[in-house]
């Protein structure tokens, strides 16, 4: 069992930042993938960013590509999404989810078995 709390959410104005946490616990979620996805009003959750716990690789969406960063403390057991040169179009619910790894970094939201409770992230124009 893998149990993750996110926090940092807000409002913010298009070109400024915001920096998400997902603190991770439970028994084996080193062995797991760590994502970030996001779901605005009306549409589908979509994948953002994850890192593999073991070795820290990670992946990002196109959309966020040079803009955001994942990261991962191993001492707090706690991943982060940097956000800078936020858009409106970034407004939604940032959830962060575990997938076991497996074979190349998880993407799809149907491989990630286990979610936060999501934090709002809002960008004013």
């Amino acid at each position: 069992q893998v149990q993750l709390v996110e926090s940092g959410g807000g409002l913010v104005q298009a070109g400024g930042s915001l920096r998400l946490s997902c603190v991770v616990s439970g028994r084996t979620f080193s062995n797991y993938d760590i994502g970030w996805f996001r779901q605005a009003p009306g549409k589908e959750r979509e994948f953002v960013a994850a890192i593999r716990w073991i070795g820290g690789s990670t992946k990002y969406a196109d959309s966020v590509k040079g803009r955001f960063t994942i990261s991962r403390d191993n001492a707090k057991n706690t991943v982060y999404l940097q956000m800078n040169s936020l858009r409106p179009e970034d407004t939604a619910v940032y959830y962060c989810a575990a997938a076991r790894s497996l074979g190349t970094i998880r993407a799809a939201r149907d491989d990630y078995n286990y979610w936060g409770q999501g934090t709002q992230v809002t960008v004013s124009s």
